[in-house]
């Protein structure tokens, strides 16, 4: 059995990820960065950022699917 199979540790998991990422909003106050545009210095700019992009590939991942995708029996054939 392994130690994520504990409902308890799942629930401390999850927390301590949401507590990792409040830490990690309230660090982007206090930490000076070196804006290279108007909208890169924006406060959240870098989470909300890497939340769309990382949304974007995964239905970017679903459409190249149809695409690619083959028939279950391809290798029977």
């Amino acid at each position: 059995m392994s130690w994520i199979d504990d409902p308890k540790n799942v629930a401390r998991l999850y927390r301590g990820l949401w507590v990792a990422g409040g830490a990690l909003v309230l660090a982007d106050l206090a930490i000076h960065r070196h804006a290279e545009t108007a909208f890169d210095g924006w406060f959240g700019f870098y989470g909300v950022y890497g939340f769309v992009a990382c949304v974007a590939l995964v239905l970017a991942a679903k459409l190249l699917r149809r695409l690619v995708m083959r028939s279950e029996d391809y290798y029977d054939r």
